[in-house]
């Protein structure tokens, strides 16, 4: 499945969730994202971007270690379904967007919760989602800028007419 979809579908499943546990279990596939993006896009994105999304894939697999979900024990991770990022820039975009949702969804929880544990998982997780937001920002600025270089159909990574 492509990276764009996937970005969608986790997107649509954050805004959809209302108990924490739900929140909880889809930041942690935002983050399994990130890293499956990132380790994607490190073996065969765009050479320049290959340094950025190494600590990308890095950055995410340490944000999906800090929160303990079930999801991890159950196997259902939307991530494994990567095969493709057709699109790096637009994949990287939906990414960052997908980052700031998770960010202002574990604020809200940790805001709501009285458990000191799922606090701190979820301060950590936020750190964890900004730090890769910084990273996709850095792709997406190295991607602009080799641009104008690059013939207008070769731009997004698309075949010309």
């Amino acid at each position: 499945m492509d990276a764009e979809r996937l970005v969608r579908m986790c997107r649509q499943a954050l805004a959809q969730s209302r108990a924490v546990p739900d929140i909880v279990a889809e930041a942690w596939q935002a983050l399994a994202l990130a890293q499956a993006i990132g380790a994607r896009l490190a073996l065969v994105g765009p050479t320049e971007l290959r340094g950025e999304a190494r600590g990308l894939g890095e950055i995410g697999g340490r944000g999906c270690g800090v929160l303990d979900h079930p999801m991890v024990r159950s196997g259902t991770v939307r991530a494994t379904g990567l095969t493709e990022v057709a699109d790096p820039e637009a994949a990287l975009l939906g990414l960052n967007v997908l980052l700031g949702d998770v960010g202002i969804a574990l604020v809200g929880v940790a805001c709501a919760t009285d458990d000191e544990g799922l606090y701190w998982q979820c301060i950590e997780t936020i750190d964890a989602a900004d730090e890769s937001s910084d990273r996709v920002r850095g792709m997406l600025r190295r991607l602009a800028e080799r641009e104008p270089d690059r013939p207008p159909e070769t731009v997004r990574g698309r075949a010309g007419p």
